[in-house]
This record gives structure tokens, sequence and C-alpha cells, in this order.
């Protein structure tokens, strides 16, 4: 997961990262696929959030902290670029454009991330309890 936050993860990369999660998890446990055992008793029975659910938590805090920094902030400045991709009818997923996707489905605004206490409530992905 280290530098998951810069990654545009297409779904075919969060399938393999959910598989190796689940790989892992299993190992740990003791529990093979032979005794049928689903991966949500097994994220359940340790206690930790599917791994998408954390790469969106992760790129989410990224982009508020981009957008705290300062005007002049290279990487701010660098968002602001626009993208011009040439005679393709639909346009690549991006970076830009799951952040954007995440903004909607939860409402939020950029006002919202000048304050950081409410922006980490809102996006934070907690392990469920």
């Amino acid at each position: 997961m280290y530098g998951a936050e810069c990654w545009t993860a297409k779904k075919v990369h969060e399938q393999k990262l959910h598989v190796a999660e689940m790989k892992m998890l299993r190992w740990a446990g003791g529990v093979t696929r032979l005794d049928k055992v689903r991966n949500e008793y097994v994220l359940g029975s340790f206690k930790v959030a599917p791994i998408t659910e954390k790469l969106k938590e992760s790129r989410m805090r990224c982009y508020g902290h981009v957008l705290r920094r300062d005007e002049n902030y290279i990487v701010r400045k660098a968002m602001n670029i626009p993208s011009n991709p040439k005679g393709r009818v639909r346009r690549p997923a991006t970076w830009w454009s799951y952040v954007e996707r995440e903004m909607r489905t939860q409402n939020l605004t950029t006002r919202t991330t000048q304050d950081r206490l409410s922006w980490r409530r809102h996006t934070r992905r907690p392990d469920p309890s």
C-alpha cells in the first residue's frame, strides 16, 4: 500500500490487491480454500476493512493534504493543468477522475478539505470492530 494514494488503481489492480490480501489473511489464520470459508468471514475474523476501501481512504487523504497546502505548492499547481485527450471518445481513467467520483458519492466539496478534522471524519474508512 506504500504510495497507493498516487496510483490510478483500476479494477484489475484492486482485484489483484484483494486476492493478495486474502491469501495473506488466510495464511495467517490457518484457513485454506479447501475449508470453504467465505472471504467475508475471514475479513470479519481479523476485523480489517477491505483493501479497496483503504485505497479510497488514502487517495482522499492525499487529496485533502494537497488542497490544504499553499497556492504556490507545485503539486497543487499541477492539479490545475488541463488534460486534453486527442480524439478519444471515452477519457482514460485518471487519479483525478477517481477523486471526483469519490467526492460525488460522498457529497463532499473542496471547501470541506480546509477543515482537517471534518475532512478526516468524512473520508476515513475505519476497520470494523
